[in-house]
């Protein structure tokens, strides 16, 4: 299984009094979100499913990765995305719906740097996982610990230097 981890793009700054949950993204995080999935479809990705975080952000997220690739269902939410959750609640996740060939997740930090080393085999990796950023594991068995393999890594940065 090709798995996609997707952080959500710029959101809007907090305001005074209203829930976090319920921050859209900018413009800006729009636009530089659609570079990354311009890349990542030449890239070949493809999602058979999209799992996000019910914020409002991480679902706006999600809902441009699959106009942007796609993807003709509408994207799950799940609770196991939440920025409370853990990384073994979404490997729970993975491993009821293995029969994905390409699942794309989509939520925030800390929790997605977590489960990209969780999946890796190396839960204290610390990475810099930017908004809007792009991280592809291959998972080939889902018994016990996960050991999948980095293929890539894609940044905003990285996505708007391809033209």
């Amino acid at each position: 299984m090709e798995i996609y981890i997707l952080r959500h793009a710029i959101a809007e700054t907090a305001k005074p009094g209203d829930p976090d949950a319920d921050r859209a993204l900018t413009s800006d995080g729009k636009k530089k979100l659609r570079e990354v999935l311009r890349v990542a479809r030449g890239a070949g990705l493809s999602p058979s499913l999209i799992l996000t975080s019910p914020y409002r952000r991480a679902v706006e997220t999600a809902q441009l990765a699959a106009t942007q690739l796609g993807y003709k269902e509408e994207p799950l939410t799940t609770k196991a995305l939440l920025p409370g959750s853990g990384a073994d609640e979404i490997w729970e996740e993975i491993r009821v719906r293995r029969d994905a060939h390409e699942m794309l997740l989509v939520g925030h930090e800390p929790l997605l740097g977590q489960l990209a080393g969780y999946l890796l085999g190396t839960p204290s990796m610390l990475m810099d996982f930017k908004k809007g950023a792009l991280i592809r594991i291959d998972m080939d068995q889902f018994q016990g610990e996960p050991r999948g393999v980095l293929r890539w890594f894609l940044t905003p940065k990285l996505a708007s230097r391809q033209d």
